[in-house]
C-alpha cells in the first residue's frame, strides 16, 4: 500500500511539474486567438499579449500584429498572410515590421509606424476587406507581401475557426492535454491520413484550381489611385523557386499584373534571399525577417 501511495504521489507531483514547465516555459495554455468576421473570414482577436514557445506575441486594439496605433505617427500599412505574420515562431522584436517601425523611425527622426496586418493564410481579398471595415488610419503608404500561390488564394469562408489546430478560440485549460491533443495527436493524425486535399502551409484548402486572379489585387490598385496612397507589392519566394532561381506559373502572373498597372514590385528573389533564411519550405526565420526589412528599408529610402 506504502508503495502504491508513493508512486501515486510521484505520478501527481511529476505532472504538476510538467504542467507548469510546459505553462512557463513554453507557453501552453497561451496561444493566440482568434475570432470568426463576416468581411474577411477570420482574424486574431485584439488585445493580445501571449508568450508561446519562448517568444513573445502582441496583438493590438485592431488584431494588427503591432503596437497600438499612434494617432501622431507615420502610419505604413503591410498586409499579408503568415510570412510578414511571422506566427508564434516568431518573436515580436524579430519581426520584419517591428524593426521597419524602429529602423525607419531612426533614419527620419520621427515615429513610423510600419503595421502588420496579416493573419495566416490570408489572400489580398481578405486584406482588402480589413480596409474596407477599418480604413487606411491616414497612411503614407501601403505594402502588399504575398507569395506565388497568393494569385488565386480567393476567400471561400470555409470554417476554419476551431475546426483547425492552428486557429483556436479559446485557450486549452491544461497544457498536457494541449501537446497531447493539439500537437502528437493532429501528427499522428497526418501521417496516417494518404489522401489530401491541395493545402497550404498551414493545412488550409488553398483552391488553387481556382480560374479567377485574386479581386484583391484590383481593389487595392484602384483604392490607391483613389486615395493617392503609394502601392507596392513584395514577392515572397519559396524554397522550390529559390532553388529554381524563378517564381512559378502563379508567380509570373502577379508580376504581369504588378508591370501592366505600373505598380512597384519588390522580388526578394533579386535580394539576396538564401535558403539560410527560411525556418520550413515558405517561412522566414529571424534572419529572413531582418533581410525583408532591410530590403523595405533600401526601397524606402530610394523611394519616399
Amino acid at each position: 500500500m506504502k508503495k502504491k501511495l508513493f508512486v501515486l504521489g510521484f505520478s501527481i507531483v511529476l505532472s504538476i511539474c510538467l504542467e507548469i514547465f510546459l505553462r512557463m516555459y513554453f507557453g501552453f495554455c497561451d496561444t493566440v486567438l482568434v475570432r470568426e468576421d463576416s468581411e474577411f473570414e477570420y482574424i486574431a482577436q485584439p488585445n493580445q499579449k501571449r508568450f508561446r514557445f519562448r517568444n513573445h506575441v502582441i496583438y493590438n486594439s485592431f488584431s494588427m500584429r503591432s503596437e497600438e496605433v499612434d494617432t501622431s505617427s507615420i502610419k505604413i500599412l503591410g498586409f499579408g498572410d503568415s510570412i510578414i505574420n511571422g506566427g508564434v515562431l516568431t518573436d515580436q522584436d524579430s519581426l520584419a515590421t517591428t524593426i521597419l517601425s524602429d529602423t525607419l523611425s531612426k533614419i527620419y527622426g520621427t515615429k513610423i509606424q510600419f503595421l502588420n496586418i496579416s493573419a495566416g493564410s490570408w489572400g489580398p481579398d481578405n486584406c482588402y476587406a480589413y480596409l474596407k471595415k477599418y480604413g487606411d488610419f491616414g497612411a503614407k503608404s501601403i505594402f502588399l507581401f504575398f507569395s506565388s500561390h497568393d494569385a488565386y488564394d480567393n476567400m471561400n469562408f470555409e470554417k476554419i475557426v476551431d475546426n483547425h489546430s492552428s486557429f483556436k478560440s479559446k485557450q486549452y485549460s491544461i497544457a498536457q492535454y494541449e501537446l497531447v491533443n493539439r500537437y502528437l495527436v493532429n501528427k499522428i493524425k497526418r501521417k496516417l491520413k494518404k489522401k489530401r486535399t491541395q493545402i497550404d502551409n498551414l493545412g488550409i484548402n488553398k483552391k488553387k484550381n481556382n480560374t479567377l486572379f485574386n479581386t484583391g489585387f484590383s481593389s487595392f490598385l484602384d483604392y490607391s489611385k483613389s486615395k493617392n496612397i503609394p502601392l507596392t507589392i513584395y514577392l515572397h519566394a519559396d524554397t522550390k523557386e529559390l532553388k529554381l532561381e524563378s517564381y512559378n506559373d502563379q508567380g509570373q502572373k502577379i508580376i504581369k499584373f504588378a508591370n501592366d498597372n505600373n505598380i512597384p514590385i519588390i522580388l526578394d528573389l533579386e535580394n539576396g534571399l538564401k535558403l539560410s533564411d527560411f525556418r520550413d519550405y515558405i517561412h522566414l526565420n529571424s534572419n529572413g525577417q531582418r533581410k525583408l526589412a532591410n530590403t523595405i528599408t533600401h526601397y524606402v529610402k530610394n523611394n519616399h
